[in-house]
This record gives C-alpha cells, structure tokens and sequence, in this order.
C-alpha cells in the first residue's frame, strides 16, 4: 500500500474518524471493523500471507515500505506544519522520556496494573492442571450422553472468560501508562470529559470491567477456587474504584463510533 492508496481509503465516508484511537484491538470481537481505516489498510496489507510470516523475505520488504511510507507521511505534515524535525534536542528529549517514563510506572494505578498481571501469570501457572481435569470431566459427561448443549456452553464460557481476561491482562496497564505519560496533572479536578487522558482511561475502566465480569464467570465454574479468585476480584476492582476517583470524567468520554451515532 503506497500513499495514496492511504489517503484514497482515508478519504471514504464509510470510516468513523479516529475510532481506532480508543479501541482495544480485539478486531475479532469488534462490531465496526467494517468502519475502521486501520482494519481496513491492515487488511489490504495482509492479503500476501507470505508478508506475515516473520521468516519471510516479503515479511520484512513489507515492513521497509511500511517505514518509508511513514517517513513520507511525517516529512509531509512537518513541512505543512513548518516544523524543522531535524531540529530537535535528542538528548533533551531522551532524557525527559525517560524522566516520564519513570514517574508514570511508579504511579499507584501502574503499580497496580502491573501486579494485576502477574497475579494473573501466578494464578494460571498453578491451576493450569485444573483446567485440564475440567476439560477431561466435560469429554467424560459427553461421552455418557449427558446434556450436549449445556456441557458446550459450559466449556464455551470457560474458554471466553480465560481469553477476556488475557487479552486485557496487559492492555490495563498500557493504557493507563499511556494516560500517566500524557497527562500529569491527575488530581480529579479535570472537568474536561473529552481529551484524550479520559479516553486511554476509559478503554483501561472497560477492559477493567470485562476482565471482573470473566473472573466472577470463573468463579461459578471453578466454586473450589473461590477464595484464590476473590483476591484477585478485590484487586482488581480497588483498581477500578481508584481509577475513577482519579479520573472522574473518564467513563463520559464519548469514544467515536462506540459511543456516539455516526
């Protein structure tokens, strides 16, 4: 895909502007693919399956044209702008991201994030054996011809509520670094519901609350778990109520497309 294939697609009613810039890039589960400019040029850039595979050659060509693609896009919005980008203070700036960098994952809502995860890791890595034994009691009822519907339903809600929780595991913390790095004046006075601080947090809040709902699912599979899950369900949701004492305004940010009528 050249640039003007980018701008040709750019420029087409059917996509919701900036839509892509709130989501949580779980394509598969999402209803407005087919109004998305990102999906679309992913789309159009994964029809050589040959470009996917890492090991391949056309992998890494794609990858080049990718990059001069962008380079051109930039230099073109920096002259528009007349922004000199050779300009710029490396060191400075280097210095001051990593300044950034620092503060935004010493926050408590980082931290927090951050030991969400690998509460999430531990918990999996020592109950992997009770997932199998699950799946081997469901094959087990299957085979002595007990309900076909409900064990399926069953063994679907297992398998959505375990891929919820680990497409959101890290995702949580990234995009409340994200807010951090953006926004350092955090102290819930902000009335201003629509900037993009509140709008990183409000996918966090969503993947937040997703990710409670499939633990609570576990929970009513997995009733001899429930002291273990219940842990997590607290932290977790101190996470939540904190981030929204923090960031008041967050759950109104109207996210294009999702919220709003277009």
């Amino acid at each position: 895909m050249d640039k003007e294939d980018i701008f040709r697609l750019a420029k087409n009613p059917r996509f919701i502007s900036g839509i892509y810039n709130y989501c949580d890039r779980w394509c598969e589960r999402c209803p407005f693919t087919s109004r998305c400019l990102t999906y679309a040029m992913e789309a159009e850039e994964n029809d050589d399956p040959e470009s996917l595979d890492i090991n391949n050659e056309a992998f890494w060509i794609k990858l080049q044209s990718i990059f001069q693609q962008t380079a051109e896009l930039i230099r073109e919005i920096a002259d528009e702008m007349g922004i000199d980008v050779n300009s710029l203070d490396s060191d400075y700036i280097s210095e001051e991201l990593s300044i950034q960098e620092a503060v935004a994952d010493n926050n408590e809502l980082t931290r927090a994030a951050r030991y969400y995860g690998k509460m999430i890791d531990t918990w999996f890595d020592s109950e992997n054996s009770m997932f199998e034994r699950r799946q081997d009691e469901l094959n087990t009822l299957l085979e002595i011809g007990m309900d076909e519907d409900k064990l399926h339903t069953e063994a679907d809600s297992i398998y959505d509520a375990v891929e919820v929780i680990r497409w959101y595991q890290h995702q949580i913390y990234v995009k409340l670094k994200r807010t951090l790095l953006k926004d350092d004046s955090i102290n819930g006075e902000d009335e201003i519901s629509q900037n993009d601080a509140n709008g990183s947090v409000k996918v966090a809040l969503i993947g937040m609350d997703r990710s409670l709902g499939a633990w609570g699912s576990l929970r009513e599979y997995f009733l001899e778990k429930t002291d273990s899950i219940l842990d997590i369900l607290l932290h977790l949701d101190r996470l939540r109520r904190r981030t929204e004492e923090l960031f008041p305004q967050a759950r109104s940010f109207k996210r294009p497309g999702f919220d709003t009528m277009n």
